[in-house]
């Protein structure tokens, strides 16, 4: 991305390029969205059956699904992605708080953590065939206006997904920021973190330069993802908090830094 043709039009929404590269990004996205489409209805409608079997052993369903959803992100629209920080990558059961600034890790960390199960909000499981699939597949809904009864509920569903060997994935700021926004975390990860007993695993990234928060556009380029040191269990719940803020913030500053000093 060339940082002199980067707009924003709203604070609510993500930086849109100018001219020429925006137009050629929105007829990719446009043929993109279509074929996506597409490609779920069939695979979810084709593969139905996968429900007779016990999700575990069917989850590679899920991945191939997602990576096939990635490859046409980078052959229509010339989005890929990197890894970094592959020692940091958890394999066992953990806890996991990625930065969110696009819908894009919601796709990409299913492959990118095969064992990954997300905290999501409860409204999305009333989505047909993408709510039958994400209740399947072991999601955690989570009912933001549920109060106590949510949080005990959230708690035994996060236990649960635990001691079956999953990477629990949540987003602390609860929803997509804007790149550069300032840092908005809830509580929500840090209760986990402190009745799990599990590492806490910080991920950067900077999906929101090529995926436009609340715009419709995918622009080409190379999202990274960086997986941090894992916070250790046990500490306290003031210490936790501040270390995952600063690991999150201060790497995500970096790369998106880099992305935007390698386009000029």
């Amino acid at each position: 991305m060339d940082a002199r043709t980067e707009t924003t039009e709203s604070s609510e929404r993500g930086p849109r390029r100018g001219g020429l590269a925006h137009a050629i990004a929105l007829v990719r996205t446009t043929v993109y969205s279509v074929t996506a489409t597409l490609y779920f209805l069939l695979t979810t409608t084709i593969c139905v059956w996968v429900m007779l079997f016990p999700p575990q052993k069917m989850r590679h369903f899920l991945i191939w699904w997602a990576r096939g959803d990635l490859f046409l992100l980078r052959l229509i629209c010339g989005q890929s992605y990197e890894v970094r920080g592959e020692a940091n990558r958890p394999q066992g059961p953990a806890l996991v708080a990625s930065k969110h600034q696009a819908a894009w890790e919601t796709l990409a960390l299913l492959p990118i953590l095969p064992r990954g199960a997300f905290i999501l909000k409860k409204e999305l499981l009333k989505i047909p065939i993408y709510g039958a699939y994400a209740r399947f597949f072991g999601m955690i809904p989570v009912d933001r206006t549920g109060g106590a009864a949510a949080l005990k509920q959230l708690d035994t569903d996060a236990k649960d997904a635990i001691a079956k060997g999953f990477q629990i994935i949540i987003f602390p700021e609860g929803t997509r920021q804007l790149v550069g926004a300032p840092p908005d975390y809830k509580p929500g990860a840090i209760f986990l973190y402190d009745r799990l007993n599990v590492p806490l695993v910080p991920v950067a990234l900077n999906s929101g330069l090529y995926w436009p928060r609340r715009r419709f556009v995918r622009y080409p380029g190379k999202i990274i993802v960086s997986f941090l040191p894992a916070i250790p269990p046990g500490l306290k719940r003031t210490e936790a908090t501040e270390r995952l803020k600063v690991a999150i913030e201060e790497e995500t500053a970096k790369i998106v830094a880099e992305a935007r000093q390698a386009a000029r």
